[in-house]
């Protein structure tokens, strides 16, 4: 029986959301550059297999391969004309995936930055980017999304356009942002200055995604200002931290180190935990595991969570002081 994220959020303690999308379809044959979301419409049994795979490993919440689906995105590829089919494929495949599934799981229209600077240091408009959002939205809410999922943002000024965007249809609205080595978003945002963001915007949902490794990210959950247990967090942290091998960005967390991470989590009082880049159905299996069996405890420090899943990325010895060891941003393919 489909149920709402209202319905679902009140009845447990914490949802756990899936992880990657587009590694794990590197892994069924994308290419790199080639856009995720074309393979809704080419590839859909691919899509679905990647849903069903997270479902039957234990999350409640899936998101749509529509991370890069707004028009300034699907531009670079020429498809900027196939915002609609695209995203309306995606929130149907998705949809399909979860209907099927032997308990109720929540599909969230995932929603990603325009890649756009806003003015005064770009060219972008706060409208255009709402109208480009709403588009999205649309076709996700019609596609059958049950909430909405900014996810990966650096700029209060595009959370707030997304927002509005997606508000246009009436669905809940999550959003989460990231946080790098300092802290900070790309854009100077801390995780203290986001909390009261998210709050004044009255999102159902907000948190923190992507970034390093699942040590930093939780060191961003530690950051957000004590409030009420609404808007609940979300924690969706990468699988470990990337590194290059051979010219690629490799995730070498392991099961364990996710599972540690889910209940660290959990027991700091985030609500939906999830994977990011580089996490696969075995990773969220080994954290459904690790969330059932082990009982509640006390919010972790910042030194026990460093002993658990290993210090930030700023202490490892790798680390050049130019930068240059670390990946450079680029279109997060989760």
């Amino acid at each position: 029986m489909r149920q709402t994220f209202e319905q679902i959020s009140a009845t447990r303690d914490w949802l756990l959301a899936d992880g990657a999308t587009g590694t794990n379809l590197f892994h069924a044959g994308l290419e790199t550059g080639y856009p995720p979301e074309l393979w809704n419409v080419e590839y859909p049994d691919r899509v679905t297999t990647l849903h069903a795979s997270f479902i039957a490993a234990g999350a409640d919440i899936i998101l749509t391969n529509s991370f890069g689906g707004t028009s300034f995105r699907l531009k670079l590829h020429q498809a900027e004309n196939s915002v609609n089919a695209l995203n309306l494929a995606a929130a149907r495949l998705a949809r399909q995936a979860a209907d099927v599934a032997v308990k109720p799981v929540l599909v969230a229209g995932s929603m990603g930055p325009t890649g756009e600077l806003f003015q005064p240091l770009g060219a972008l408009t706060a409208d255009a980017a709402e109208q480009a959002f709403a588009q999205q939205a649309f076709a996700l809410a019609e596609g059958g999304a049950d909430l909405l999922w900014i996810e990966t943002m650096s700029s209060l000024e595009e959370v707030e356009a997304a927002v509005k965007g997606a508000r246009r249809t009436n669905l809940p609205v999550a959003a989460t942002m990231t946080f790098d080595t300092a802290g900070r978003t790309m854009m100077g945002v801390t995780p203290a200055a986001y909390t009261e963001f998210a709050t004044s915007l009255g999102l159902d949902a907000f948190g923190a995604n992507c970034g390093i490794g699942p040590a930093e990210l939780l060191d961003s959950v530690h950051k957000f200002k004590h409030r009420e247990k609404k808007p609940a967090v979300i924690a969706k942290g990468n699988c470990g931290i990337p590194v290059f091998v051979d010219g690629k960005v490799k995730y070498h967390g392991t099961p364990e180190l996710m599972a540690n991470y889910a209940v660290l989590a959990r027991d700091l009082g985030v609500k939906i935990i999830g994977g990011c880049c580089g996490t696969s159905p075995e990773h969220v299996r080994a954290m459904a595991q690790a969330l059932n069996q082990t009982p509640s405890a006390s919010p972790a420090t910042l030194a026990e969570i460093e002993a658990k899943l290993g210090k930030p990325w700023k202490d490892l010895p790798h680390r050049a002081e130019d930068g240059q060891s670390r990946p450079r941003r680029k279109r997060r393919q989760g």
